[in-house]
């Protein structure tokens, strides 16, 4: 089982499934909806998906007829996604689990998309908590 939390703690989720097709979507959508270079989103079963607590703090968007994301209103965390073209599976995001997962990512989608300054090869510095420069 996975465990998962929204910024502000107040929707909980649990998945009691497998993640399937984990993959990391530079498309412009998960790049705006995410504010980051990309999304990484997998699929679990839709009734492997339980809304532990905080149902009623879940807001959606439509950006597309048909495909809805859920979203925390209060700290605006993305939860999950549905399709109507697809009702056997929702879509999470990945970085909303507390728990440690066993799948992994297996692509890299969209990348004719990707953000100008994200260079999947750079030679940057790993850094254990702030950059060095936010340490003095």
């Amino acid at each position: 089982m996975y465990l998962g939390s929204c910024l502000c703690g107040q929707v909980a989720i649990a998945v009691t499934g497998e993640i399937s097709d984990i993959i990391h979507c530079h498309c412009s959508l998960c790049r705006k909806n995410s504010g980051t270079a990309y999304a990484t989103n997998g699929f679990v079963n839709s009734q492997d998906l339980k809304i532990e607590k905080g149902q009623e703090l879940l807001s959606t968007f439509s950006f597309k007829p048909g495909r809805t994301r859920y979203f925390c209103k209060n700290c605006g965390s993305p939860v999950y996604s549905s399709n109507a073209q697809d009702k056997s599976r929702v879509r999470v995001r990945l970085g909303i689990f507390d728990s440690d997962i066993e799948e992994r990512p297996m692509s890299h989608n969209f990348v004719d998309s990707k953000a100008n300054w994200e260079n999947f090869d750079a030679n940057l510095p790993r850094n254990a908590t702030f950059e060095s420069a936010r340490l003095k």
